[in-house]
């Protein structure tokens, strides 16, 4: 038996902290599991009440006769670490700590948690919370709330998994409104015990749980986090989607989210990478959540990105088209048998175009006939209707109309009733059948995108991480080189051998140590050359006038080679110049950025895009956390805008993606297999056309 169940499912409770006080949330708890009609028994404790709200109270959790499976704690957080001893003594597996007062306050709360951690470990129980609002299971068999939120939610197959309590509740009062229903409800609070890694893997199992919706402030172990994930949403017997509102995406937001639950965040975008690797869907808003919620949880998956659009209005029409376009869909022509079709069942003024308008008069036999044409034709992934109402329509009738052809065919459908009052009984029809409805058909648009996207993910090649073949005993023989001379920078000559030790790309180079070995090298390499300062000190070569390029001939290279030593101690006098580096001029091809830092929290974050000067100022760049799969390396260039100039934007020269590829693989293997690589720049690797692979041509290695 999983030991969560103790937590969903228990045959006993005893709520300890319950009262007899109107408006406490002692007594709300014990209100709520009996308004849920909890199938189990409740045994309430308070040492200074014989009975609440009908109930026998016992004075301690040691007093019940009976053994317990878990316990709801609303007592001072004081108090807390005393009862929760007592409960492990009694043998109850599972407790939901309800008490604020934690590390969320500060230095004496988070004293107070480790107490409880201590107790926790000592007594092997499983603990919710502290500081959140409890858990409610909807399943007929078990129907418990376990929480002192206002209502109980009405039964469905969504989860939804909160750091935070008050929003829970808020939650709850939209989801009523909006007649959507819940499996399990799981309020974590400050994470003490039980986080989100192992309510995933229950709900992984859960046979009443379709779609996970999660609202994060952190992760507690985001690479465990992905590795379930990505289960969860891979699974090739039954995917489920998770969607997760994640807050702290500024500075500010994330100095709020700590003070919260007294957490430690990490950068935004390693969060991007996270749930970009694991298939989980970010969403910026609560409103977008249940937008998406309402879709997955009742719709099937489109199998292509082609939408279909039927309106009985063209302004609506084509706003729902731009939003389509915009959010990666298409909404192609109907193909000749479909208009062919409409032809001979819509009036001569409907538009057969796509968007199909079927015009202001169109009723429910027009609209079940242009739906069920589009929802046949095999080009058509999805269908968005459009309804705005007027004098003479009947929203009731096209509603059920719309209800009865989605469900006959298997293609996901949803809805756009502009309005409000006039279009509410069509609105009731339509989500009490499961259709989803939005108010806007900017919303349908994005909606249906992430049902594509989610599609995408299952489709996407399953693919394993490439091994290659480094010259490891050189890496190291560099590294422990630059660690004795009490360095953390590698020279740009060193960094240069630590990569072709792994097989990258690099342009010819040297390192000369005055301006005859430089001008000697230089025509080795070959005119014209670049000269660039070697110093342990620099590490923005530009910003010092450390970098001369296109060097013609030995007199250049006199020039720039005193020219550079001049720039950068002026700019720095204290600078150790170690030499030059003279390089090959490269030119031609298009400059892109490889990079890793090391975040303390997650590890090793890879990160590509546009390279160049303008890299801080565009930042067209991804992130994935390594190590990548063969499939993330494409994905990691597919996501950034520079990929459309890579596979040759309006004409132009397609690039080779799969030397780049390449690379980030191989860069990927490098900072796992090498942990004292604390940063890595590649900016820029000069990528050629399609089947001229790449060059790099600057590089920086920072160790730990």
């Amino acid at each position: 038996m999983d030991r969560l169940e103790a937590i969903f499912s228990p045959r006993t409770i005893a709520l300890i902290g319950a009262s007899r006080r109107a408006g406490s949330v002692g007594q709300s708890l014990l209100a709520n599991l009996l308004g849920s009609r909890f199938q189990g028994i409740i045994f309430p404790v308070n040492p200074n009440a014989a009975g609440v709200l009908g109930l026998k109270a016992y004075p301690s959790v040691l007093e019940i006769p009976d053994p317990v499976d878990l316990a709801i704690i609303a007592v001072p957080s004081r108090l807390v670490p005393e009862v929760l001893d007592e409960c492990g003594k009694k043998g109850i597996v599972g407790a939901v700590v309800i008490t604020a007062g934690f590390k969320e306050i500060g230095r004496a709360g988070a004293e107070l948690e480790a107490r409880v951690k201590d107790i926790m470990r000592r007594h092997e129980i499983v603990l919710v919370g502290p500081n959140c609002l409890g858990v409610i299971n909807t399943d007929p068999g078990t129907s418990m709330n376990a929480t002192f939120a206002t209502q109980m939610p009405r039964e469905g197959n969504i989860a939804f998994v909160s750091q935070s309590g008050a929003l829970c509740v808020a939650v709850l009062d939209y989801a009523k409104e909006a007649r959507i229903g819940f499996s399990k409800f799981i309020s974590m609070g400050n994470k003490a015990g039980v986080a989100e890694n192992e309510l995933l893997r229950y709900l992984q199992k859960d046979p009443k749980t379709d779609v996970i919706l999660m609202y994060l402030e952190d992760l507690i172990n985001g690479r465990e986090f992905m590795e379930i994930a990505r289960e969860i949403t891979s699974s090739a017997r039954h995917p489920k989607p998770i969607i997760a509102l994640k807050s702290g995406r500024t500075l500010a937001g994330a100095r709020a989210a700590s003070s919260h639950t007294g957490s430690l965040t990490g950068s935004d975008r390693v969060y991007d990478a996270i749930f970009d690797q694991s298939g989980v869907l970010r969403v910026e808003t609560l409103e977008e959540l249940f937008d998406y919620v309402k879709a997955f949880s009742s719709q099937p998956l489109p199998r292509n990105r082609n939408v279909a659009i039927v309106t009985n209005s063209g302004g609506p029409g084509i706003l729902a088209t731009d939003s389509c376009i915009r959010s990666g869909l298409n909404v192609p022509p109907l193909s000749p048998p479909t208009a062919e079709a409409l032809k001979k069942v819509l009036p001569e003024t409907a538009s057969l175009n796509n968007p199909i308008d079927l015009i202001a008069e169109a009723q429910a036999e027009q609209y079940e006939a242009a739906l069920r044409a589009v929802l046949q034709d095999q080009e058509i992934g999805a269908a968005i209707v459009i309804l705005t109402p007027t004098a003479f329509t009947r929203v009731d009738q096209i509603a059920a109309a719309i209800v009865a052809t989605a469900k006959a065919i298997e293609k996901p459908v949803v809805s756009c009733l502009l309005g409000l009052y006039d279009v509410s009984e069509g609105v009731s029809i339509l989500e009490a059948n499961g259709i989803p409805y939005y108010r806007f058909p900017e919303s349908a648009a994005r909606v249906l995108a992430q049902l594509a996207r989610f599609s995408g993910w299952l489709e996407r090649p399953q693919t394993g991480i490439k091994k290659y073949r480094f010259r490891e005993a050189a890496i190291r023989s560099v590294f422990d080189r630059v660690k004795r001379e009490g360095r953390r920078l590698l020279l740009e000559a060193e960094a240069y051998e630590v990569l072709e030790s792994c097989g990258f790309p690099v342009i010819r180079s040297r390192l000369v140590q005055n301006e005859r070995e430089a001008i000697r090298t230089a025509e080795e390499i070959g005119f014209p050359v670049v000269l660039k300062i070697a110093s342990p000190d620099v590490v923005h070569k530009f910003d010092y006038g450390g970098v001369r390029l296109d060097l013609k001939d030995a007199d250049d290279v006199i020039q720039a080679y005193w020219d550079i030593r001049e720039s950068v101690l002026r700019h720095k006098p204290e600078a150790r110049i170690t030499g030059m580096t003279v390089e090959e001029m490269a030119s031609g091809g298009k400059e892109v950025i490889l990079g890793m830092s090391r975040d303390p929290q997650f590890g090793p974050i890879l990160m590509f895009g546009l390279g160049g000067i303008y890299v801080e100022a565009l930042e067209d760049v991804s992130f994935r956390l390594a190590p990548i799969r063969e499939y993330s390396a494409l994905a990691m260039i597919e996501r950034t805008k520079t990929h459309k100039i890579l596979e040759g934007f309006r004409g132009g020269p397609i690039y080779d993606i799969e030397a780049i590829a390449d690379c980030l693989k191989r860069l990927s293997q490098l900072v796992v297999d090498f942990e004292e690589i604390d940063e890595l720049d590649i900016n820029p690797l000069l990528v050629y056309e399609k089947g001229k692979g790449c060059k790099i041509i600057d590089a920086r290695i920072i160790l730990r």
